[in-house]
């Protein structure tokens, strides 16, 4: 069974039901974390639909957020959802379109694990930060602590033994902080520093957790549609089983995801609190 081709990122609206919600809600500890000066040039790798791109213009008065991503439709949603100073073009990761050393901060939300090589995507990144400038991301906590899709996998492997392969937190390794502290270190980083995000995961009920997995896209949503009616349905009440309800029958969950931050070799000038040296957090 191929990983890779269930990997689908192409329709806005879909992906915010299934993850941009839950994405908002850690950008905005993840761009409080970083705690950066204002009129600061940011670009936004891997920019999907443009969640992280409008907390950085809402929170950090920015003088510039560019937003990049290789998918068209998310690039078209992002132009529409994303306010203020962002703007957004289609472009690769691995390959940026950008001169070197003309960024002041480069940030990335949930895509390093779906990158063909983590370190060398991050070292293309730096390529085009300027010295003493940032580099960060955060990326679900698959194997663990991202709840609703650690539920899913579980329910998918009782009915399908053959969906271990597609299982996000075994095929994304990289998603936890002594991996992304090593990618960081490796790509000739400094200063790196991780910190856990956790942030709840409230269903109105089971349709609202279930029904974004019916839309293809990503690993879990993709293997959904894969499945034969009869199969989905095994797979659909194996997790309704296994839910927590509360008495008027949402769902309540939590998702952790591991940040990772670190800066360019070079003067960085006066520093703020968000960038001194700190202990890993791990």
């Amino acid at each position: 069974m191929s990983e890779q081709r269930f990997d689908v990122w192409a329709a806005g609206a879909a992906y915010e039901r299934y993850m941009g919600r839950w994405s908002r809600l850690v950008a905005e500890e993840f761009v409080a974390w970083l705690d950066r000066d204002p009129d600061l040039r940011w670009l936004d790798v891997g920019c999907g639909t443009g969640v992280l791109s409008a907390v950085v213009s809402a929170r950090c008065r920015p003088r510039t957020v560019l937003g990049v991503d290789r998918s068209e439709g998310f690039v078209r949603s992002a132009r529409i959802a994303a306010p203020g100073p962002a703007h957004f073009v289609v472009a690769d990761a691995m390959s940026l379109p950008l001169r070197d050393g003309t960024w002041d901060a480069a940030v990335s939300g949930l895509t390093l694990n779906f990158l063909p090589e983590p370190t060398a995507s991050v070292a293309e990144t730096a390529r085009v930060v300027r010295p003493g400038g940032l580099v960060a991301t955060y990326v679900w906590d698959y194997a663990e602590g991202m709840g609703f899709l650690r539920r899913f996998w579980d329910a998918a492997v009782e009915v399908d033994p053959s969906a271990r392969a597609l299982d996000e937190g075994r095929r994304f390794p990289v998603c936890r902080p002594e991996r992304l502290r090593g990618v960081w270190l490796d790509a000739g980083l400094t200063d790196v520093s991780t910190t856990p995000i956790e942030v709840p995961t409230v269903f109105a009920d089971f349709a609202d957790l279930w029904e974004p997995f019916l839309a293809g896209q990503g690993p879990a949503s993709g293997y959904v549609a894969s499945l034969a009616p009869a199969g989905r349905d095994q797979v659909r009440d194996a997790l309704a089983a296994a839910l927590p309800r509360r008495p008027d029958g949402s769902v309540a969950l939590t998702a952790r995801a591991w940040a990772v931050r670190g800066r360019k070799q070079g003067d960085m000038g006066t520093p703020r609190r968000g960038i001194r040296k700190q202990a890993s957090q791990q």
